[in-house]
Formats: structure tokens, sequence, C-alpha cells
């Protein structure tokens, strides 16, 4: 229809009807402003209160000394390569190439937890592996996975409240012990994670610890089929200990050197049994084991033939971010997991600007 039109004979035109702009405008900056607060919560310029990835690796970061070029946590490790075989009866799991060809080019990284990159080996008492399986379709499989079977608390926020009750007391320089009794009364989980640490027994490897993915995932096979799943990679070393007065004899180094010694006798190997959930299971609880008593497949062997210093190898490069998957494998609706793959990138990003400014050489060593 046209804006305006004539009258009959004798009358007069009436007059045009202008559609004022001011709407449009309005409506343009609500987008705007809209866009401009977004980003702004995503920044954490806003909502202080708010947990987001920035405010929790500021508090990782508080806890001890600085160590600029190194991951936040997990910061002393080395790098490591080899392959990924996958059985007869992983494609039954998941449709990733992965589970279907016959050897998965690997890189990865072997650490110990903590933030300290020169940290003694016998204080450390979780170890961890880092994986990227790279399929001959391009499709990634990045893992991060550690030695305790179960995480300490429920939730990103729990989580939180963990890592700040770790923060060293201005007046005495170490952690303040009622903080940290408070989060063992909140949480039973923490409960049962400080007993996991004191009866678990201290390997003398990496080559025969048990690393555990902890958080759950969802896979999908060819014929559409979805299972929730966790895995371990079980060592095919024999487990040997490592009693208090050993550990304090050590060599800061020892794991380090143990697996080098190791390799030059052939490739180290842990095996991949994946845990199927059934009804009722803690899918989305990290805090909560599922009973032993559930199916689990062997769905491959990793073989480890190869070692590099973090200054020298690829593995520092990478952040190994638990949430790229390949097609046929989905994370979790579990906080911790999204958390995760949020404080990764966050770290990744920090310790990348750190070495484009020139962080110490020796810093160049880089951490999951």
């Amino acid at each position: 229809m046209p804006l305006f039109r004539y009258t009959r004979a004798g009358q007069e035109p009436p007059v045009p009807r202008r559609h004022t702009p001011l709407p449009w405008i309005a409506l343009i900056a609500l987008i705007l402003g809209a866009a401009a607060l977004a980003f702004a919560w995503l920044a954490g310029w806003i909502g202080r209160d708010r947990l987001t990835a920035q405010r929790f690796t500021d508090t990782i970061e508080a806890t001890g000394p600085a160590h600029p070029g190194f991951r936040r946590a997990h910061s002393k490790g080395v790098c490591v390569g080899g392959w990924f075989s996958p059985s007869a009866q992983a494609p039954m799991l998941s449709s990733a190439r992965v589970f279907s060809q016959q050897k998965v080019p690997v890189l990865g990284r072997l650490s110990i937890g903590g933030g300290d990159p020169h940290g003694a080996d016998g204080n450390a008492r979780v170890r961890s592996i880092a994986l990227q399986l790279v399929g001959d379709d391009g499709q990634e499989w990045r893992m991060a996975m550690n030695s305790f079977p179960f995480f300490a608390v429920p939730t990103p926020e729990a989580f939180f409240e963990q890592t700040r009750a770790q923060l060293p007391d201005p007046a005495t320089g170490k952690p303040d012990p009622q903080k940290m009794a408070a989060l063992l009364a909140r949480y039973p989980s923490a409960r049962a994670f400080q007993q996991w640490a004191k009866s678990a027994p201290w390997t003398d490897s990496w080559a025969n610890t048990t690393f555990n993915s902890v958080n759950s995932f969802w896979f999908t096979n060819a014929q559409g089929n979805q299972r929730a799943v966790r895995w371990r990679w079980q060592p095919q070393a024999p487990v040997a200990e490592l009693d208090a007065d050993a550990r304090g004899r050590a060599d800061a180094d020892f794991l380090e050197q143990d697996l080098r010694r190791r390799l030059n006798n052939g490739p180290v190997r842990w095996n991949l049994v994946v845990s199927i959930a059934e009804p009722g299971d803690a899918v989305d609880d990290p805090s909560t084991p599922w009973p032993a008593s559930r199916s689990e497949v062997m769905a491959g062997v990793l073989s480890l033939e190869r070692m590099q210093s973090q200054e020298q190898g690829a593995c520092g490069e990478l952040n190994f971010d638990p949430l790229i998957l390949p097609r046929g494998m989905r994370g979790s609706d579990d906080p911790v997991l999204a958390a995760r793959s949020a404080i990764y990138s966050q770290s990744f990003n920090r310790r990348e600007r750190e070495r484009a400014a020139g962080a110490p050489a020796q810093a160049r060593e880089t951490a999951r």
C-alpha cells in the first residue's frame, strides 16, 4: 500500500504520514547495549562476585609463586609420543575413527600435581596424563586424566571454594586449616578424597600408575546407541609402591628418570578400560564413583615409545581440553567438566601471552 493516496475531486489530499526513525534507533541501541553487556559479563567486568574462568584462574595463581610461561596446574612434566591401537570391541562403543583405524598417533604429557615446575616428584600425591589422539579423518580426541579415581567436590562452586581454602594466609604464609576443615565438613566427597590420599599406594613410576577420566562422557556407535561412560588407562607394568622414606630419599626428578630407563627397553603400555553407566549412576557428578560392578570394555592399548623435555617437545603447544572430542563422543552435562575446559583455555592464553612477551627460557616448559 502507498504511504498516501488522493481522495475524490474537490477534497484536499491527506498529509502524508512519515515514519520516524526513533523506534529503529532505539532498537539498534538496545541490541548494541545488550551485546556490550554480554561482553562485559563474559570478560568479568561486571558481576564481580560471579564465578568466571578468569576469576578461577586468578585464584589458582594466588595459591603459590608465579611461574610465567607455565601452566597454572600440573606445571611439571615431560612430553611423550607413541600410538593407540583400538581393540576389536572398541567400535561397539563409539563410531569415532580412533576406535576403528589400525593405529592412531598420540602426542601427550605425563605430569605431577601442583603449580611448581621444579617441585619434587616424591611430594606430589597426584599424577596425570594428557593425550591427543588424531584419527586419519582429522578428528581429535584430547583428554586430561588423573591418578585419583573421583573428584573431591561435586560442582565448580565447591571446586572454587576448595581452591580458596588453599590460599596462603598473609599472617602465616600457609593455608588456614580452619577453611579446609570447613570444606571437609561441608562435602563428604572431600573427606572421601582425603582418605584416598592417605591410603592409596604411591607407585614408583608413571608407568604403573592408573589414570582416570573422572568426568563422564557419552559415546555413540554407528548404530546410534548411546552410552554414558568413564574410562581409565590401566598400566600393564606391575605396581610397585614407595613408602614415605623411599620418597624422601628419591631424586626430585625420579619419575622422569624412571620413564627414560623404561623407554630404553621398549614401549610403556596401558590398556584403555571403558566403564559403562547403568540407570541411576551419577553421570553429571564427578565426585561420586560408579560401582566396581559396572560392565567394562577393553577398548585398546596405548604404547608410549619416546619422551622429550618440555622445552623441546611439542606437548607444550597444546591445550589438552577434555571437551575436544571426535564425532561419536561428547561431553556430559557435568558442570565441573565445562569448568575445566574454560579454565584450561584461560591458562593457555595467559602463558602464550607470557611466552610472546619473552618469558624466561626455563619458563617455556609448559604443562597441562
